[in-house]
């Protein structure tokens, strides 16, 4: 509080003092004072004067609205109170006016207020001055709930500190104590201060050691990738010394790249690792000639000797079933291998079918010739010295069903309106034989679904192939006699004949085959002719196909 604050009273200390609202007007109704406490109690509504001649102006008043001066030292108005010399109405002590009846003042008595309300306006108007001159205090609302019994005046009583979150439970609870007196000393600032370091010096020694685990961990990750990239890209592969020892017999599958070929091997022992083997390869030029199959190898090779092994011809203990080749030559293939009597593995064969594990939709016709055919899938296969033939045969089914139903072949074939898988491995089989190179299947394959329509009228729905033919007459040549001699030669895989496919298969496709029966090419050609390796004419009328014979023809005689 200033000088010029507020009285010890219920009144202000001048009129228009800002903290109070606004002075009415002399004569007029004074603004109720707005008192300063933190939460003040609401005014009552102001009731009807019943004296408004007599209404305080916000100050002691004499007779008609007069104020007295105001003394500091004299808040309550005790040392002036002057008698009424005008006779008007006199006030008690707390300013409440007299109920006798006033006098009328004289116009003496008027000149006499006037002046001095004069000059009680200059004086205010100076004490207005001063005040403005003075810092106001911006009033602060209080940050705590006070009783309508509180004190404004009183300071606010301290709150409770909140508890402090888990993360910060190692700090200071206020960090300003090093801002604290320095003349506090002496043991308890000693103590305080040393605590504090204490718990500095934890603090420091946890973040190190966090920084340096995580430093020690990506300094590792960086070591650990950048040793294998550097081994990838400029070192050696590891890789075993000599020639190995023991012996053990390695399945290459068909297909199989030299990368894979060195997984295999590292996976059963040969090598220490497949990037030794490949390292070994690309060092080696006859190395791109490897082709799946069985081989005889030794344990703990190094990738060059496991190369030179596999490209002695010695080391190769498979069989391999070429793409295409019917039933009764596997059969040959086997005997040969197994060291048997001709015939042998034929005669297993039929007696053994329903034990080699056909799919169910297999034989589903009764003129089928032989139930393998078609089933005998082509790779390479392992074939030991004293393995059995049915061993043999059974292997090569269960290659046949797995690269089948990998294709989905009931599904196929209902897509293309077939009656069975057994017709849709048939049309594979003689896009396989008709088709003499794989860039043709596509087609090859379309012409024989063209040739089924019934509704045709370049073939009437024939196949016309003489693949059949040779097939029937276990043969395979180019001449197969005049069209009009096929017509009557009465055999189920007679397609001069008989309209519509063959029983069944009339060879083993290969996967291009397969393929290209599932999804054949579009077109509408009925006929077509090999000219060269590269070139293969198709037609979809006779005329054309004409046209095309005499270019082969004319091809032929000049290769003479």
């Amino acid at each position: 509080m200033t000088e010029y604050g507020r009285g010890y009273g219920s009144e202000p200390w001048h009129p228009e003092d800002p903290l109070y609202g606004e002075q009415a007007p002399h004569g007029g109704q004074a603004q109720q004072p707005q008192w300063g406490g933190p939460q003040s109690a609401p005014h009552p509504p102001q009731q009807p004067d019943p004296y408004p001649q007599q209404q305080y102006q916000g100050g002691w008043e004499g007779p008609q609205g007069g104020q007295l001066p105001y003394d500091p030292y004299d808040p309550y108005g005790q040392q002036h109170q002057p008698a009424d010399p005008y006779g008007g109405a006199s006030h008690d002590y707390y300013g409440t006016p007299d109920v006798y009846p006033q006098q009328q003042p004289d116009p003496l008595h008027q000149q006499a207020q006037q002046a001095q309300q004069a000059q009680q306006a200059q004086q205010a108007h100076h004490a207005q001055q001063m005040q403005q001159t003075q810092p106001q205090p911006q009033y602060q609302p209080p940050q705590h709930d006070e009783g309508p019994g509180d004190d404004w005046r009183a300071a606010p009583e301290p709150r409770e500190p909140e508890r402090e979150h888990a993360f910060f439970a190692d700090r200071e609870e206020d960090d300003d104590r090093d801002d604290r007196d320095p003349r506090e000393g002496g043991r308890g600032g000693r103590e305080r201060r040393g605590k504090k370091n204490k718990k500095n010096k934890r603090r420091s020694g946890r973040a190190c050691l966090v920084v340096a685990l995580l430093f020690v961990g990506a300094t590792g990750t960086v070591g650990y990738f950048g040793y294998d990239f550097f081994m990838s890209h400029f070192g050696s592969a590891p890789d075993y010394e000599g020639e190995g020892s023991g012996a053990i017999q390695i399945d290459i599958p068909d297909g199989s790249p030299l990368s894979e070929m060195g997984q295999i091997l590292q996976e059963k022992g040969v090598i220490k690792s497949a990037g030794a083997f490949t390292e070994a390869a690309g060092e080696n030029k006859k190395a791109q000639s490897l082709q799946p199959g069985t081989y005889s190898l030794r344990k703990k090779m190094s990738g060059a000797a496991a190369i030179e092994l596999m490209l002695d011809p010695k080391s190769r203990n498979g069989l391999t079933i070429r793409e295409g080749l019917r039933s009764a030559e596997v059969y040959k293939l086997i005997d040969t291998k197994l060291h048997l009597k001709a015939g042998t593995t034929k005669g297993v064969a039929r007696s053994e079918a329903k034990n080699l594990g056909l799919p169910s939709w297999a034989n589903d016709s009764s003129k089928i010739k032989d139930p393998l055919e078609g089933f005998l899938y082509p790779s390479t296969y392992s074939v030991g010295d004293k393995a059995k033939p049915a061993a043999v045969l059974k292997q090569m089914v269960a290659r046949a069903n797995q690269v089948y139903q990998r294709y989905d072949l009931e599904g196929n074939a209902r897509k293309l309106h077939l009656s069975s898988p057994m017709q849709l491995l048939t049309v594979a089989s003689l896009t396989q034989a008709e088709g003499k190179y794989k860039h043709d299947f596509v087609k090859v394959a379309r012409v024989v679904y063209n040739r089924l329509k019934p509704n045709n009228t370049e073939t009437y729905g024939l196949l016309d192939f003489d693949s059949t033919v040779n097939y029937a007459k276990s043969q395979s040549t180019l001449d197969t006699g005049s069209v009009d001699n096929l017509r009557n030669f009465n055999d189920p895989y007679n397609t001069y004949k008989f309209k519509g496919l063959p029983p069944g298969p009339i060879g083993n496709p290969g996967e291009v085959a397969l393929k290209s029966a599932i999804d054949p090419a579009k077109g509408n050609w009925y006929y077509f002719v090999s000219i060269s390796p590269d070139k293969t004419l198709f037609a979809e009328t006779n005329e054309q196909h004409e046209r095309n014979r005499r270019i082969y023809e004319k091809e032929h005689e000049k290769a003479r």
